[in-house]
């Protein structure tokens, strides 16, 4: 199932793709109708519940579907704003730094980590799919993106065993782990320059795991004003989603809702020669297979 969260004549809602349609049932709308005003109001609230919660956003659809109207229960995507799926999250994203070879290589490195590298962005980095954001060129010269794959967590768990790591995974997204290459390096840390507003672009969907049994077989590509930059696949992770899962919790209690980025691939702006950052005007496009594209429009 590919839901994802928007916003509609001033009210926010959220709901699963219309299947061969450009468009989204709203949930909220359905749930109302038929007296179940105690539904998760939103994506973040509904993860907590698992399977549950994707099998009755189902049953609400096919009552949507059997009703006398449905198209009173759906949106054109034309007729909404996207939001990000999660638009707020309880704590700041998790990250994995270098975890693809390629891109340990280009950035400076030499080799590949023997570790987990782990960072964080504050929530208030998250954006949207077709959202414009500012190149934030009164602060950095050096805007960077980053195609990643992102893992929504859907149960509490700490210290979770590798081999039941999947258990704890709701589904997956797309980011953008927008960065400021020159503030990270003159902080000589990764907080500031990955913590701009805005530059944690996700979706355009959050794609439940049922739909992706392995998330180490998905092309990774981005473009940058149609051209390609990126062209990657998570068959070359380092360390895998249930390696980041089980080192994460075996020092952060993980909850529903969290989102954690995985790496991203060779072909970002600092790794060409010579460099290319990101600036006014730009359009960057990721997408990942089973997923979708990831917009975003700089200014």
């Amino acid at each position: 199932m590919k839901l994802l969260t928007f916003e509609k004549d001033g009210f926010e809602s959220y709901g699963p793709k219309v299947k061969r349609e450009e468009a989204v049932w709203d949930i909220l709308k359905i749930a109302v109708a038929h007296n179940k005003e105690d539904f998760p109001k939103t994506i973040r609230e509904g993860v907590a519940k698992g399977n549950e919660f994707v099998e009755a956003i189902r049953s609400l659809v096919e009552r949507a579907e059997k009703s006398d109207n449905p198209s009173e229960y759906k949106h054109a995507f034309n007729e909404i704003t996207w939001k990000a799926p999660i638009p707020k999250t309880a704590k700041n994203i998790m990250c994995v730094g270098k975890n693809y070879a390629d891109h340990a290589v280009e950035m400076g490195e030499g080799k590949a980590p023997e570790k987990i590298v782990i960072f964080t962005k504050a929530p208030t980095t998250i954006a949207a799919d077709e959202q414009t954001i500012s190149a934030h060129a009164d602060v950095t010269e050096e805007l960077d993106y980053e195609a990643e794959l992102a893992i929504v967590i859907g149960k509490r768990g700490h210290q979770i065993p590798r081999q039941l790591a999947y258990d704890y995974v709701f589904g997956y997204t797309i980011a953008n782990d927008i960065s400021a290459r020159d503030i990270q390096y003159s902080h000589q840390q990764y907080f500031l320059g990955k913590s701009l507003n805005e530059t944690c672009p996700l979706g355009p969907y959050v794609v439940t795991k049922d739909e992706i049994p392995n998330p180490h077989n998905l092309s990774v590509v981005t473009k940058v004003n149609d051209e390609i930059r990126q062209n990657g696949h998570t068959s070359n992770m380092i360390f895998k989603v249930e390696d980041i899962i089980a080192e994460i919790s075996r020092y952060v209690t993980l909850e529903p809702g969290d989102i954690i980025l995985t790496g991203t691939p060779a072909g970002v702006g600092k790794g060409m020669n010579p460099p290319q950052f990101l600036k006014a005007g730009d359009e960057v496009k990721i997408s990942i297979e089973d997923i979708g594209t990831l917009t975003n429009r700089f200014q």
